[in-house]
């Protein structure tokens, strides 16, 4: 297969940029972002997460799993899982990064549990502490508020460990009440197609109705990234990613893919990281989560070839090396060098701001 018959004629090349059209004012939220990000000269590098949620144990399971599945389906003893057909909308392949979000039901149980366990050991904490200061200097008149703190550390402790319990028991023995399809995806960026498309759910404001779902789609060249900072609740900054189209209301907050963090960096190699996903004329990232793939991308294939990769690189690595490899990688986002480049796009695109 070539990469001509393969990719379509939208796909991304970054040295095949079109001339384009001066650019419209920044989206309001993007003038209180810190910075537009440069294109161009990205790094082999992608936020540490995405490297460290896929081990070499992981990648091994699921290959055991996919073997017994196709021996079971070849024996006609296979019996599907219950949630094998539902459809999370989640794709992360050679072709696709699309993503999706579970419902708000099957957060409730999530939040259930992770706030009731983060609160029961919290409290266990500063209860104990007081607790102890008091006894340690306990009298007759502090007995009547040991006895009150004891009752009130109680019913302290109790909720959050009701709440992390329940959740605990509904997701571990009852996932028919929590793991359901979600309504549909958020955002997709399609190497094949070199298009960005954000799922629509609204219309003229308003929720649809009908089921249907709207698709705002364009040329991934035609979006710029910006880094948006906002305070939490101490006033510490949270840097946020952006992909903004520069023509149309069309954006993405990638909050929800990659944490907000008071570091920059991370968002950083973030935008990176898309870039070189997009980029047809560079191989897939070299991922632990692409290596089943690699073989079906042409310019993957062909690098591979020339190079002589092993396709099990990442599959058969040993933990000590993968460690290193995850070290290296904080190491690099940590001395990511984004603000220091020039923007390649402005040879393509004058920007009014």
């Amino acid at each position: 297969m070539t990469n001509e018959s393969w990719y379509a004629k939208t796909a991304y090349g970054a040295r095949e940029v079109p001339q384009q059209e001066r650019s419209t004012e920044r989206p309001w939220i993007m003038r209180f972002a810190k910075a537009r990000l440069p294109w161009g000269n990205a790094d082999d590098v992608c936020p540490v997460s995405f490297v460290e949620d896929y081990s070499p144990n992981d990648l091994q399971t699921q290959e055991q799993l996919k073997r017994e599945r196709e021996e079971q389906i070849a024996k006609a003893a296979y019996s599907p899982n219950p949630f094998e057909d539902i459809d999370f909308h989640i794709r992360d392949d050679h072709e696709r990064f699309r993503h999706a979000l579970l419902p708000a039901s099957s957060h409730f149980w999530i939040h259930l549990y992770s706030i009731g366990r983060f609160l029961f050991w919290f409290l266990l904490f500063i209860l104990s502490a007081t607790s102890l200061l008091i006894l340690i200097n306990i009298d007759e008149d502090r007995r009547e508020t040991a006895y009150y703190l004891i009752k009130f550390s109680s019913i302290a402790l109790g909720l959050p460990l009701i709440s992390w319990t329940i959740g605990k028991l509904v997701i571990h023995k009852s996932p028919n009440l929590w793991i359901k399809a979600s309504r549909g995806p958020i955002w997709e960026l399609n190497r094949r197609t070199g298009l960005v498309t954000v799922f629509d759910y609204k219309n003229n404001g308003e929720y649809k109705k009908n089921g249907t779902i709207g698709e705002l789609t364009a040329p991934f060249y035609e979006f710029d990234a910006y880094i948006a900072t906002s305070p939490d609740s101490q006033g510490m900054p949270l840097n946020v990613l952006y992909l903004a189209h520069r023509y149309r209301n069309i954006m993405i907050n990638f909050g929800a893919l990659l944490c907000p963090g008071p570091e920059a960096q991370p968002a950083c190699a973030l935008w990176d990281f898309i870039q070189n996903y997009m980029d047809v004329s560079r191989p897939l990232p070299d991922l632990p989560q692409y290596e089943e793939y690699r073989h079906l991308d042409p310019t993957t294939a062909e690098y591979d070839r020339l190079t002589g990769r092993n396709p099990r690189f990442w599959i058969d690595m040993d933990d000590a090396t993968f460690k290193q490899v995850v070290r290296e990688m904080h190491q690099r986002v940590d001395s990511i060098d984004t603000f220091e480049r020039p923007n390649l796009m402005a040879r393509y695109v004058t920007y009014v701001d």
